[in-house]
């Protein structure tokens, strides 16, 4: 009951907020400033470039290290239960040098297989990207970590210092090896590499050192639990890569590279803002779920939790139809601001780029109702089969009717991702029948 929460937790919960609030709007606004700048340094096929480019990034992100992020921060709330966080990181270290071989042995590949086929051209590409993947799995596992101990303020500053520092070090590098996606790339990894420097410090300081004289901690059982929660996350990561970068290379078959800048314009400022807006949802929610939930053999812990998120995932719908019909009345003057004169035509689609971003965003904060009572496995199924979907829905879409196929595609298959999880969820365990009644 919201009447339940007393004035020193709301204090702690509404200074948290601000602070995730704080850390989002400085994202958002970066990450609307680096479409500016970049659309003034970039001709639309550098654009699209850069965005061909920046796939392989997301290859590694939900294959290689997006797991390993969402099990090393799950189990966060676990090892603070039992006053393990040594042992802990010592087995996320591991993982994460794990993962740190696997991504260069898929780069390594990548960029042979690149060779191979003649592309010359994309094998520098390949390089930054594979850097820059690495060195973003790392901050990303990091920021998970502080955001699951609940440092808002020190994941806030990172956020907003990673946003607008990436723009700065971009700028440069342009100034220096010219304009191309590959000085872009390697701008984007500068800034990733500061920041994770500035994270570790700050992670001294949240968790202390075992004395000099200690023996070092061993990870003990800590590497099989985090990697059991973590390898659906990267088994389903290879099929949802899949349809998030068919998009780009279905317009790039069936369009142009000057056609995949367009759209990523468009999907830069719809799709990724409100992805970022309910995103700040996550990452607030979270670490409070999870500690909740514990290691989740609790029903009453359980269904607490889910009250909660059906509610947020209500009002998260709410934001998303709000965003559509602010857009459609100021798409126009938004793109007149935010990009270069001739990638302004395309301002008429994103409203409904918005609204697929939102719709699709909704199923995730809906996702965290299985994933707090560790029942990321029964994700499985629904990402894999709704990201096959997606990418037939993708190529279908661009050999029909090119960027506006793609978008409509996006649209259904964000629908069809919600519908599913929505199922799953109420099949896991009953939605609520009284909204006003959600703890907080």
């Amino acid at each position: 009951m919201l009447s339940q929460i007393t004035t020193p937790r709301f204090k702690r919960l509404a200074k948290e907020g601000t602070w995730i609030v704080l850390g989002k709007v400085a994202v958002v606004l970066g990450s609307l400033a680096l479409v500016r700048v970049l659309t003034e340094f970039l001709t639309p096929v550098e654009y699209g470039q850069l965005a061909l480019g920046l796939t392989l990034v997301a290859l590694f992100g939900q294959v290689v290290f997006g797991g390993l992020s969402q099990g090393i921060t799950r189990y966060y709330a676990v090892a603070s239960e039992k006053r393990d966080h040594h042992a802990y990181l010592a087995a996320s270290r591991r993982l994460l040098l794990y993962g740190t071989g696997v991504a260069i042995t898929i780069g390594a590949l990548v960029g042979a297989g690149i060779m191979s086929l003649g592309y010359s051209q994309w094998f520098e590409v390949a390089l930054a990207a594979t850097l820059l993947a690495i060195l973003s799995g790392y901050n990303s596992a990091l920021n998970g970590i502080q955001n699951a101990a609940r440092q808002r303020a020190i994941v806030a500053m990172h956020s907003g210092l990673d946003a607008w520092l990436k723009i700065g070090l971009a700028v440069v590098l342009l100034f220096w090896l010219g304009t191309s996606s590959v000085a872009v790339i390697l701008g984007f990894a500068a800034s990733a590499f500061f920041v994770s420097l500035s994270q570790l410090v700050f992670l001294r300081r949240t968790i202390k050192p075992l004395p000099v004289h200690s023996a070092p901690p061993k990870a003990g059982h800590w590497p099989a639990d985090i990697w059991a929660y973590s390898w659906p996350f990267s088994t389903w990561g290879v099929f949802t890569w899949m349809q998030q970068v068919s998009d780009r290379w279905a317009l790039g078959i069936y369009g142009s590279t000057q056609d995949v800048g367009y759209y990523a314009v468009v999907f830069q400022l719809g799709y990724t803002p409100i992805a970022l807006v309910l995103g700040l949802v996550m990452t607030f929610l979270a670490p409070i779920l999870f500690s909740r939930s514990g290691d989740a053999r609790c029903d009453a812990r359980n269904q607490n939790v889910a009250e909660i998120v059906w509610r947020i995932t209500l009002a998260s719908l709410l934001v998303t139809a709000v965003a559509v019909i602010a857009a459609v009345i100021l798409h126009v003057w938004i793109f007149s601001l935010l990009v270069a004169s001739e990638f302004r035509w395309i301002s008429y689609l994103l409203p409904w780029v918005i609204l697929a971003g939102g719709i699709f965003a909704a199923g995730q904060v809906l996702s965290l109702k299985l994933m707090s009572e560790m029942k990321a496995r029964e994700l499985l199924i629904p990402k894999i089969m709704t990201s096959l979907i997606g990418i037939g829905l993708n190529v279908l879409g661009a050999s029909i009717a090119g960027i506006e196929g793609i978008v409509l595609a996006m649209i259904v298959f964000s629908v069809i991702y919600l519908v599913w999880i929505i199922l799953l969820a109420r099949r896991s365990g009953r939605a609520p029948d009284d909204w006003r009644t959600v703890p907080v």
